[in-house]
């Protein structure tokens, strides 16, 4: 990346901002965060009940980055062939011809992924660690870019399948959305209620979220800064709270995370800021706590805990 400016790529992001607020209100910073977990090439669990808007926030992102979308719901009876496609025999030719499933596609809206059996479950993990899938013996590569927004509802507890310990995994980030404050709450019936809904624009292409993600890899990490985001992962390893910690994975992915989030500041070098707030995001789906009575905040507070305890560089990268 030119060390002198940024590029004119990276100068476009803000508009993505903009755009997806058409739609989303009271959202930004969680506009942000999917975002970069996109131009960082990773996938994005949305867990949040009801009505938060997880499914909207998908299919503007795929509109607003001129990308391929497809939706699938998850359902008991979905069945792997129904994600990734199917061999059918073609009675004209004499051959059997492989239909390709709606995973071929630049966006796959996963909703409510926690409805679907782990079999299917299990049909989406190639696909997203190693951007193919394989039927029948052949290997078929995936449209680049290609990621996964998949949607969950922590409430529900009849008819569905948590996902495994190897699945989250594969998810660049977790993000809930939550509820907004009662004015922006407001704002957004009167735009759904009131109003024409308004038609987003494509601010990017396919090439050009390629290159996108191409220069999220080139931006700067300073040793400092390196050492930093592997101690925090270290310290996950020993806190008296946590079971199972941050494993290697799980830091490059704190790393590449934080260079998306740089480079949506439009700066060329990741600071430590950008490490805290990428950290929560990257680790709470991550960790595995041995206690229970803290219930939901306890991955909360015990990576306050673990940023509180582990010292910031002082010096900043790239300058």
């Amino acid at each position: 990346m030119n060390d002198s400016a940024i590029t004119p790529t990276q100068a476009r992001i803000p508009d993505i901002i903009e755009q997806l607020s058409k739609k989303i209100v009271g959202q930004r910073s969680t506009l942000e965060l999917v975002t970069a977990a996109c131009l960082a090439g990773g996938h994005v669990l949305l867990q949040d009940v009801p009505g938060t808007g997880k499914t909207r926030l998908a299919a503007s992102l795929a509109k607003v980055f001129g990308l391929a979308f497809c939706r699938i719901q998850g359902t008991p009876d979905l069945l792997p062939a129904d994600v990734v496609g199917a061999t059918v025999f073609n009675p004209g030719d004499n051959r059997f011809t492989f239909h390709r499933g709606p995973i071929f596609t630049n966006v796959l809206l996963m909703d409510e992924i926690n409805r679907a059996t782990p079999r299917t479950q299990s049909a989406l993990l190639e696909a997203m660690a190693e951007q193919q899938v394989s039927a029948d013996g052949t290997t078929y590569r995936l449209p680049k870019p290609f990621f996964v927004i998949a949607t969950a509802n922590p409430i529900e507890s009849q008819g569905v399948f948590p996902l495994p310990e190897a699945q989250l995994d594969r998810f660049l980030v977790q993000l809930n959305l939550g509820y907004i404050a009662a004015e922006e709450e407001i704002e957004m019936v009167r735009r759904v209620v009131f109003t024409k809904d308004e038609e987003l624009s494509a601010v990017l292409d396919e090439q050009d979220v390629v290159k996108a993600q191409e220069e999220v890899r080139q931006i700067l990490v300073s040793d400092d800064v390196l050492r930093y985001i592997v101690a925090l992962g270290r310290a996950t390893r020993t806190h008296d709270q946590v079971e199972l910690g941050a494993s290697p994975r799980a830091i490059v992915a704190l790393t590449q995370y934080a260079q998306a989030l740089a480079y949506l500041a439009q700066r060329r070098f990741v600071t430590p800021d950008d490490v805290k707030r990428a950290f929560y995001p990257t680790m709470a789906h991550r960790l595995q706590l041995n206690i229970d009575w803290m219930g939901e905040d306890g991955a909360k507070r015990v990576i306050e805990d673990v940023l509180q305890g582990v010292p910031v560089p002082n010096e900043r990268a790239g300058v």
